[in-house]
C-alpha cells in the first residue's frame, strides 16, 4: 500500500461512513467527516480496505475513475454528477469512463467540463456507448474530442476498444487523432470496434497527418503500442495502416489479431516493421499467412533486435513458413521470451527445426506449437531437442496436437501452391469488384452505373418467395457480399427488403420455417438433414440487423432469433461486432 497518495487518502477517508465500512478497532482508526486523519496509525487491514473502495470510486494519482459503474448518461441531467466531479477535480490526468454508457448530449456537457482539463494525458473510453445506436458514436466522440483539443490536451494514451462503432465511429475521433491533441500519443487502443476495411484506411490517413503535423512542429508523433484486434481490417486496410507505421517508424507493440489479414497485407505489415526497429511485441494471431506471408515476416524477423513476443498462432504458415521463422530465430531475435506458432499446421520436422532455433535464447519463457500435425514420435522429439538445451520448461501443453500428417509432402506442397493461388486469383477478383463499385462508370447510352451488388438478386426475376427454402438461399447468397462501404451496403439492404417483403407478404408463406431454416444454414441450429453451414456469418448477421428493424418483419420471430443470438457459439464470437449490433436491435424490437 505504499503506493497510495495520503492527501487522495484523506479526501475519501471524510466520506467513509464508519457505520458501514467497520474494522476490529473503529475508535482507533475511524474518523468523521471534519475530524483530522492520521494515516500513519491506521490498520493495514483499514489501508486496503480503503483502497479497495479508492479503487471502485475516485481518485488515485491523478486518475477519476468512473469505471464498472453501470451508469446509463443520456441528458446534461444524468451526468450532472459526473461532470461536478470533473470540475472539482486538480490535476486531473487520467479519466476513466469504462463500463458505462454515455448518450450524446450527456458526451457534450463532459466535453464542456474536459475544456478546462488541460493535464489530462489518459482517456480509458472501452465500452463506453452499451446499447447505444451507431449513430449516437460518432457525434459523441466529436464532442468528446472537441472537448479535448480546446483544452489544449497532450494525450499519451486513448483506448476507445470493445465501442462498436464501425467505420463511422472512426469520422467521430478522426479531428481528434489529427490534432494537437495526439500528437504526444504513445498508445492507441481500438481493440473490437468494427472498424471494417473502410474505418482502418480513415485511421491510417489521420495518422499519418498527425504524424505530418506534429513533424512541422519538430516534436513528431512516436506511438509506441498500437492495438487493433477483431476489426475485420482485411488485406486494403492493413495495408493502409502499414504505410502508416512506416512513416511512424517508433512502435513497440503492434497486436492486430483476427482481422481476416491474408498474406498481401501480412508482407505489406512485414515491410512496415522493418521500419520500426524498437518492436518488442508482434501479435497477428489468427490471420492467414500462408507461405508467402511468413517468409516475407520471417524476412522482417531477421533485421529487428528487439523482439520478445511473437504470436503468430492460428495463422497458417504451415511447414516451410516455420521454418523460415525458424531461420529466423536462428539468425537473431536475442530478447525473444515467447513465441507462439500454435494451430498452423505445421508438421514434424519444421516444428523441430523451430525448437533447434531456440538453443541460444537465454530469455526463452514460452514456445507454443499446439495444434499441429507432429505426431506422438514428434511431440517426444520436440521435447528431447529443448530437454537438450535444458529449456523444457519453456515447451506449451501439446494436448490439441492433431497427429502426425501421413500425407506425401510432394503432394501437400503442390496442394499449398494451388490454393495460394486460387487465394491470389480470389483476391484479385475481388480488387476488381472493389474499383467497380469505388469508380462506377456509366454505360454506353449514359445510363446510371449499378454495383456489382444489386445485380446479385433481383426478386422479380422468378425467385419463388412462398418456399422458406429458397428464400433462405436468395438471403444467404446477398447478404454473403455484404461490406461496410456505403454503396454496398445499400444495395445489398435493398435487395433483402425486396426480396423479404415479398415473402413476408405472402398469405402461403411460412414465416416460422424459413427462420428455422435460415438458423440452420448458420449453423446456428441442428438438423437431421445435412447442411453446410455458411462460413462467414457477418453479412447475414448485419442484413438480419437491418432486416428486424423493417415494418415488414414479423415482430413475433424476435424472440426466438433473440434465443439463439445469445447462446454461446463459435461462429457467433468471430463475429461479435454484428452479432452486438444486432442483440442490440433484437432488444428494442
Amino acid at each position: 500500500m505504499d503506493d497510495l497518495d495520503p492527501v487522495a487518502i484523506s479526501v475519501l477517508f471524510e466520506e467513509w461512513d464508519p457505520q458501514t465500512e467497520s474494522s476490529q478497532d473503529d475508535q482507533a482508526v475511524c474518523r468523521f467527516p471534519g475530524e483530522p486523519t492520521n494515516v500513519a496509525n491506521m490498520a493495514s487491514e483499514d489501508i486496503a480496505k480503503l483502497a479497495e473502495t479508492l479503487a471502485k470510486t475516485q481518485v488515485a494519482g491523478g486518475q477519476l475513475s468512473f469505471k464498472g459503474k453501470s451508469l446509463k448518461l443520456n441528458t446534461a441531467e444524468d451526468a450532472k454528477d459526473v461532470i461536478k466531479e470533473i470540475e472539482e477535480f486538480d490535476g486531473l490526468e487520467a479519466l476513466r469512463l469504462e463500463g458505462n454508457t454515455v448518450g450524446v448530449e450527456a458526451a457534450r456537457v463532459i466535453a464542456k467540463a474536459l475544456e478546462k482539463k488541460s493535464e489530462l494525458k489518459r482517456c480509458h473510453w472501452s465500452d463506453m456507448f452499451t446499447g447505444r445506436l451507431r449513430s449516437e458514436i460518432p457525434p459523441a466522440l466529436i464532442s468528446l474530442g472537441e472537448g479535448l483539443i480546446t483544452a489544449g490536451a497532450q494525450l499519451v494514451e486513448l483506448d476507445l476498444s470493445d465501442n462498436a462503432f464501425g467505420p463511422d465511429g472512426v469520422r467521430g475521433f478522426e479531428a481528434l487523432l489529427k490534432s494537437s491533441a495526439c500528437f504526444t500519443l504513445h498508445e492507441l487502443k481500438l481493440n473490437n470496434c468494427g472498424m471494417g476495411i473502410g474505418g482502418g484506411k480513415i485511421l491510417a490517413a489521420a495518422l499519418t497527418e498527425c504524424h505530418r503535423k506534429s513533424s512541422v512542429q519538430g516534436k513528431p508523433l512516436a506511438l509506441k503500442v498500437f492495438v487493433a484486434g477483431r476489426n475485420r481490417l482485411e488485406n486494403d486496410g492493413a495495408t493502409a495502416l502499414a504505410e502508416a507505421f512506416g512513416i511512424i517508424g517508433t512502435l513497440e507493440e503492434v497486436h492486430m489479431p483476427q482481422n481476416g489479414i491474408n498474406h498481401p497485407g501480412v508482407t505489406a505489415l512485414a515491410q512496415a516493421f522493418t521500419i520500426n526497429p524498437l518492436l518488442r511485441v508482434i501479435n497477428l494471431n489468427d490471420n492467414t499467412f500462408t507461405e508467402k506471408g511468413a517468409v516475407a515476416m520471417a524476412k522482417t524477423l531477421k533485421t529487428l533486435r528487439q523482439v520478445e513476443v511473437i504470436n503468430f498462432g492460428d495463422c497458417l504458415v504451415r511447414s516451410k513458413g516455420a521454418v523460415a521463422i525458424a531461420d529466423a530465430v536462428r539468425g537473431g531475435l536475442p530478447k525473444l521470451k515467447e513465441l507462439n506458432l500454435s494451430f498452423c499446421e505445421i508438421k514434424r520436422d519444421a516444428a523441430l527445426s523451430v525448437a533447434e532455433a531456440m538453443v541460444d535464447k537465454a530469455e526463452l519463457e514460452k514456445l507454443d506449437l499446439n495444434g499441429n500435425t507432429l505426431g506422438e514420435e514428434g511431440c517426444e522429439q520436440l521435447q528431447e531437442v529443448l530437454d537438450g538445451f535444458s529449456m523444457a520448461r519453456v515447451l506449451a501443453s501439446l494436448s490439441d496436437d492433431e497427429g502426425e500428417d501421413d500425407e506425401d509432402e510432394d503432394e501437400e506442397e503442390e496442394g499449398e501452391e494451388e490454393e495460394e493461388e486460387e487465394e491470389e486469383d480470389e483476391e484479385e477478383d475481388e480488387e476488381e469488384e472493389e474499383e467497380e463499385e469505388e469508380e462506377p462508370q456509366k454505360g454506353e447510352q449514359g445510363e446510371e452505373p449499378t454495383t456489382p451488388s444489386r445485380k446479385i438478386l433481383d426478386p422479380d426475376s422468378g425467385t419463388d418467395t412462398s418456399d422458406p427454402e429458397v428464400v433462405v438461399s436468395a438471403f444467404l447468397k446477398v447478404s454473403s457480399v455484404f461490406k461496410d462501404e456505403a454503396t454496398v451496403r445499400t444495395a445489398v439492404q435493398d435487395a433483402v427488403d425486396a426480396l423479404m417483403k415479398k415473402a413476408f407478404s405472402s398469405s402461403s408463406f411460412n414465416s416460422n420455417t424459413f427462420l428455422t431454416r435460415l438458423l440452420i444454414h448458420m449453423g446456428l441450429l441442428k438438423s437431421e438433414d445435412k447442411v453446410k453451414a455458411i462460413a462467414n456469418l457477418y453479412g447475414p448477421l448485419m442484413a438480419l440487423n437491418h432486416m428486424v428493424q423493417q415494418d415488414y418483419f414479423p415482430k413475433a420471430l424476435a424472440p426466438l432469433l433473440l434465443a439463439f443470438m445469445t447462446k454461446p457459439n463459435g461462429a457467433l464470437e468471430s463475429c461479435s461486432f454484428a452479432r452486438h449490433n444486432l442483440l442490440q436491435t433484437l432488444y428494442k424490437v
